[in-house]
């Protein structure tokens, strides 16, 4: 898969913030926030896979899991 360039433009005070966040985790601001787009991203997925577990077995079938408590 190749890459594409996204450009943003974003608030100073928001940027700082990122950078504080990512520099937290030892990460650049970009790897910051591809990694936070990735698992907003899983999220939702897991989410909409745990909601069509539920309609196709029903809610007993998924043994009390809810996909707000997982996240």
């Amino acid at each position: 898969m190749g890459s594409t360039v996204l450009s943003l433009r974003i608030d100073g005070e928001l940027l700082d913030r990122l950078r504080q966040h990512a520099a937290r985790r030892g990460m650049s601001v970009q790897d910051y926030v591809v990694r936070t787009l990735i698992r907003d991203d899983f999220d939702e997925r897991f989410k909409a896979a745990v909601d069509e577990t539920e309609k196709f077995y029903g809610a007993e079938g998924t043994a009390g899991i809810r996909a707000e408590e997982v996240t």
